[in-house]
């Protein structure tokens, strides 16, 4: 399936390869030093950061893993990108824009995975 009509502000994994970007860059960790640590190779992961390949789940978890970052805040980081994203085409727009919903996730712990627990990003962004 081509990708050439979808804007890449739509793509998850442009807004997840961006949040893991930051991640890394934050915590002072090169490239080729969370490669080693996550188990994937370099040029893997460089495509994974600049959106151009999906992660596995498992491969998402092993690079969360190494940058000591939960998958439930790069989730929410992920979906703050997201609304940003999707207020910036609305501005932008010169016709008469759509209203916008903001993404809405629900992430359950493994340990209590009762409905209540739930946390939404809506309410922690």
């Amino acid at each position: 399936m081509s990708t050439d009509s979808i804007p890449k502000v739509g793509l998850l994994r442009t807004h997840i390869g961006s949040a893991l970007r930051r991640a890394r860059i934050a915590q002072g960790q090169t490239l080729r030093q969370l490669s080693r640590e996550a188990s994937v190779s370099l040029g893997y992961l460089s495509e994974i950061e600049r959106g151009q390949k999906e992660a596995s789940s498992e491969l998402l978890a092993s690079i969360c893993h190494a940058l000591s970052l939960s998958i439930p805040n790069l989730l929410v980081e992920v979906s703050r990108s997201i609304s940003g994203s999707l207020e910036d085409l609305s501005h932008a727009s010169t016709i008469s824009p759509r209203p916008t919903l903001a993404p809405t996730l629900a992430i359950i712990s493994r340990e209590n995975t009762s409905v209540s627990d739930a946390l939404n990003i809506e309410d922690a962004a």
